[in-house]
C-alpha cells in the first residue's frame, strides 16, 4: 500500500462527515434543494474512502494493511464528527424557543425583551411560591447569545428553557422589517411567503 492512501481515506471522511452533519441539519430545517445539492457530494466522497478500505481489506497482503486501512477510516469518521459539529455550531442554522420562568414581580422581562425589539408572548403563571411570570421567545439560533445574557442581566433568577423550532409557523426579526411565514404543503415542504 502507498503511504498517502491511508492519508487519502482519513481526509475523504473528514470530508464528507461534516457536509452529512450540515446535510442532516438542512433536511430538519427544511431546507431540501440545499440538502440534496449536498448529499450529492457526500455520497460521491464516502464511496471513495469506502472504496479504498475495501480495497485494501481484499487485496491487502498483511493484517498490517488491513488495520491501518480500517484506522484511518475510522479516525476520519471520529475527526470529521467532531468537525461537523463545529461548523453546525458555527453556521447556527434554525430557531429556537426560549421559555423564561421569572418568579421575581418587580422585574417585567417581557418589556425589556420589546424594548430590545424582540416579541414576545407573557403568560402569568403560578409557581409553588406564588406567581410567576412565563415568558415565550421565538428567535434566530444565532441570536441565542445575545438572547440569554440579555435575560441573565434582567432576572438572574429567571428558570429558562430552551426547544428547537426549526419549522417555525412565523418568525419576525428584532427590527420588525421582514417576517417569514412557512405551511407545510404535503410533500413539497416549507413554503415561505
Amino acid at each position: 500500500m502507498e503511504w498517502y492512501v491511508p492519508i487519502l481515506i482519513f481526509f475523504a471522511r473528514i470530508c464528507d462527515v461534516p457536509i452529512g452533519t450540515v446535510r442532516m441539519i438542512l433536511v430538519i430545517s427544511g431546507h431540501r434543494w440545499l440538502a440534496a445539492f449536498l448529499g450529492f457530494f457526500e455520497v460521491i466522497i464516502w464511496s471513495l474512502a469506502v472504496a479504498g478500505v475495501m480495497h485494501f481489506l481484499t487485496t491487502a497482503d498483511g493484517m498490517g494493511e488491513r488495520v491501518i486501512a480500517l484506522v484511518s477510516y475510522g479516525l476520519g469518521f471520529s475527526c470529521g464528527t467532531l468537525l461537523g459539529m463545529t461548523v453546525e455550531e458555527r453556521i447556527a442554522l434554525g430557531h429556537r424557543m426560549i421559555r423564561v420562568i421569572n418568579p421575581d414581580q418587580t422585574i417585567d422581562v417581557s418589556s425589556v425583551m420589546r424594548e430590545h425589539g424582540y416579541r414576545v408572548t407573557r403568560v402569568e403563571g403560578r409557581g409553588q411560591r406564588g406567581p410567576v411570570e412565563v415568558d415565550f421567545l421565538a428567535v434566530k439560533r444565532r441570536a441565542m447569545p445575545e438572547v440569554m445574557a440579555l435575560i441573565e442581566k434582567t432576572a438572574p433568577q429567571a428558570f429558562v428553557t430552551i426547544e428547537r423550532c426549526d419549522r417555525a409557523a412565523s418568525i419576525t426579526v428584532p427590527d420588525g422589517s421582514a417576517r417569514i411565514a412557512r405551511r407545510a404543503l404535503g410533500k413539497f415542504g416549507g413554503i415561505r411567503k
